[in-house]
């Protein structure tokens, strides 16, 4: 299959080139030129199938006529040896966990996938080290350098804000050393996607070192969070509750709806989708005026979120064809501040005895406040609320048990380079490897 960019002044890519590239020489985001409908006997017999199974469906539909049936299967499986449940909230809401993962977070499914799809490549080509850029508000980074850690021909950079991400975030990806290099930005998360994009479009760097991105503007990496959006609708329609399927996704970058709403364009049957906003609200504002303002983000409690200028709003735009009607007929938007996060997350623990993340807790909310009559609710629970630690236990008033692997990354020693937010100090940085 070919990719265009989604602004329409780049050649066709290759899935190939898609995924090395990262990023198209026109600054656009790559977009598959065709979203395959699956056929009706596969919702038919969903329920009845295992998340590998569903997955492989789906990825087939995707990147079969680019990788061969066994390699896909083998790095679908591979990819997937966690599960992500639906598990009961309310008697209309239920939560997808997205934290069973290695990092304990919804970015790992991509990570993975990713990482795996990218070393296929390199191992066709025979060619020289690929070096991975990932700008991160939080999870991105752990997920990606994680899902990395070790894969032979790949050197990851994680580009993050000094100060913005949580401890426990941020000691998943500066202790791990090996072929994995932390920097640390004097700036916001806007400021190092800002790095990560003005290097892609430096002549000079480019032919020093082969760049690519592990960020959800890479399709490799977006893409496959479709996965669990198919798997969350067999799991509810085994219980009967699949018929007006309403699913919330806490929003940031936007690659994680828009997989979902990828999903949707192949045939999956959830009546609409809400994105769900901290106090950067960008996407918001744009459903109700129809116009796209970004703006610089705001540090918030649920900090992976904080986006001022949400990349994959181009991919939302461009599948719906800057249509606003068609856009806001399917989506609609929440948006909430740190006191009706914190207000929420105490309410939902006291009435339910469920733990949310921050992130997780404007995706209930969003249910809690838009859901009609009739209508069932799914909303992404992004990460183990363990990695928020101090935030959600003084909220709930109660611990939260820090899994054994997330305690293992708390043990490492802190490996992260200081650098200013300008691009000539990143650039210098880069030429000397």
């Amino acid at each position: 299959m070919k990719y265009y960019s989604t602004n329409k002044e780049a050649p066709l890519a290759t899935l190939h080139e898609a995924v090395v590239k990262g990023l198209a020489s026109d600054r656009g985001l790559y977009m598959p030129e065709n979203i395959k409908k699956l056929p009706e006997e596969f919702f038919d017999n969903i329920q009845n199938m295992s998340f590998q199974e569903i997955a492989y469906t789906v990825a087939d539909a995707f990147f079969g006529e680019d990788v061969d049936p066994e390699s896909l299967k083998k790095i679908v499986y591979d990819t997937l040896s966690f599960d992500c449940p639906v598990v009961k909230v309310t008697d209309n809401i239920y939560s997808l966990e997205l934290f069973h993962g290695p990092t304990l977070a919804f970015k790992d499914v991509g990570a993975r996938f990713m990482a795996r799809l990218l070393q296929y490549f390199i191992h066709q080509e025979g060619k020289e080290e690929v070096n991975v850029l990932v700008a991160t508000s939080g999870d991105t980074g752990s997920a990606v350098a994680n899902g990395f850690l070790g894969v032979e021909g790949i050197h990851v950079y994680v580009l993050y804000p000094k100060g913005k991400v949580s401890k426990i975030q941020e000691s998943q990806f500066t202790t791990l050393g090996r072929n994995i290099t932390a920097i640390e930005i004097d700036g916001v998360f806007d400021d190092c996607q800002a790095l990560v994009k003005s290097a892609f479009m430096d002549e000079e760097l480019n032919n020093h070192m082969k760049l690519t991105s592990a960020n959800s503007i890479n399709v490799a990496r977006f893409l496959p969070q479709a996965f669990y959006y198919f798997n969350a609708y067999a799991r509810m329609k085994a219980q009967g509750l699949a018929d007006n399927l309403v699913v919330c996704v806490p929003s940031g970058n936007f690659g994680n709806i828009t997989a979902g709403l990828f999903g949707h364009k192949m045939g999956l049957p959830i009546k609409r989708f809400i994105a769900a906003n901290n106090s950067n609200d960008i996407f918001y504002k744009y459903l109700m005026t129809g116009k796209y303002e970004p703006k610089p983000s705001k540090q918030t409690i649920a900090n992976a979120m904080d986006v001022g200028a949400p990349s994959n709003f181009a991919r939302v735009y461009d599948l719906y064809k800057g249509n606003h009607d068609a856009i806001t007929s399917y989506i609609s938007g929440a948006t909430y501040s740190d006191q009706q996060i914190r207000e929420t997350m105490s309410e939902c623990y006291k009435s339910t005895g469920y733990i949310l993340d921050p992130h997780g807790t404007c995706g209930y909310r969003a249910l809690k406040e838009g859901l009609k009559p009739g209508e069932t609710g799914v909303f992404c629970e992004t990460a183990h609320p363990a990695k928020f630690k101090d935030t959600v236990e003084p909220i709930i008033n109660a611990k939260v048990e820090i899994p054994t692997r997330l305690a293992e990354f708390m043990k490492g020693i802190k490996k992260s380079i200081p650098m200013a937010k300008d691009f000539a100090s990143f650039k210098t940085f880069l030429m000397r490897q």
